[in-house]
């Protein structure tokens, strides 16, 4: 099980590989920690591991890489363990990379034609060397708009802009952790997120919705989702029972079009009787009370035993990919 990482999202990476450590305990599995340090170098026990390509990886069966953001969640970790030739739990190492890529993931679900809320790319050197027509090509998606590092997650480093005048200051945030931003148009309505796990043939959960503890003023950032009390998981979500069926399609398609595997959190906006599209978290938040997990409990599969689903998926995934030749 590895835990911890370099990215900022190390403390969340943490407190979800603790908790997989006791679901897989109860779900009669002997789980041994791997912790990697904000200096890059993974550790048992405090002691430094080596890892020799093709011989595994200290001696476990499979991996379960809990780790968020970059340097673990956007295939660099996956494409180390394809090297080590071990089974582990997710998505592999192109899927990992273009699900961390927001900017890259939505262009290929507007290429399959998924229904999104309209968006911008921006790069670092583009503000630079021209601000004015950065700030003109942001005018068509009204105001307000989120600005997003492209390559992050856990809501690091998000701003919700409300005046055209903080534009400049959110893209500036944005940049101090990516030098890749998105601009998303606000969308007026639920938040919505649908848990998904399998490998050729994938389940969604019941979708859930977040109810904020600050009502519609507030906004899903990095306080509301770990702050205790800052949200609440609604299941089933408020919405009729064709839009509850078309967030699953959407979620398992999303999933498959992007190459997913394992497991995976598809987020949503509905907007009256819209369903879109916002999102795709490979490795998301793991304690027993994250959305991905409490969605799965509300559809009947408790914590221990999804987990053990996982385990063995990555096993299939593994044997699998070892019957072709490379």
């Amino acid at each position: 099980m590895l835990g911890g990482g370099r990215s900022s999202e190390r403390e969340v990476s943490l407190a979800s590989s603790a908790s997989v450590r006791e679901g897989l305990i109860a779900a009669g599995h002997e789980p041994i920690a791997i912790d990697i340090g904000r200096d890059g170098v993974w550790r048992r026990d405090g002691v430094p591991i080596a890892l020799t390509p093709g011989q595994g990886l200290d001696g476990v069966d499979v991996v379960f890489p809990v780790l968020h953001g970059p340097f673990g969640e956007d295939g660099t970790v996956q494409g180390l363990l394809e090297c080590l030739d071990v089974p582990y739990v997710g998505a592999g190492v192109l899927a990992s990379a273009v699900c961390m890529d927001k900017v890259m993931f939505k262009e290929l679900m507007a290429h399959a034609g998924l229904p999104q809320v309209d968006y911008r790319a921006v790069r670092a050197e583009e503000l630079v060397s021209d601000p004015t027509g950065v700030l003109a090509r942001l005018e068509g998606l009204g105001l307000p708009v989120f600005v997003k590092p492209a390559r992050l997650g856990s809501s690091v480093g998000i701003v919700r802009v409300r005046a055209a005048e903080e534009l400049l200051g959110a893209l500036q945030t944005a940049f101090e952790h990516d030098g890749l931003a998105i601009v998303e148009a606000a969308a007026r309505g639920l938040e919505v997120e649908c848990s998904v796990i399998g490998n050729g043939e994938p389940i969604a959960s019941e979708p859930g919705e977040i109810v904020l503890a600050a009502g519609e003023t507030g906004w899903y950032d990095y306080e509301a989702k770990y702050t205790p009390g800052g949200m609440q998981l609604q299941v089933p979500a408020r919405v009729p029972p064709w839009v509850r069926e078309r967030i699953q399609e959407i979620a398992i398609e999303a999933f498959q079009r992007s190459g997913c595997s394992g497991l995976a959190r598809v987020d949503f906006f509905i907007e009256g009787e819209r369903v879109l599209l916002n999102e795709l978290n490979t490795m998301p938040g793991f304690t027993a009370t994250s959305v991905f997990a409490s969605l799965f409990e509300a559809s009947g599969v408790p914590y221990a035993e999804l987990l053990d689903r996982l385990v063995q998926l990555a096993f299939e995934r593994h044997t699998a990919a070892a019957r072709h030749r490379h």
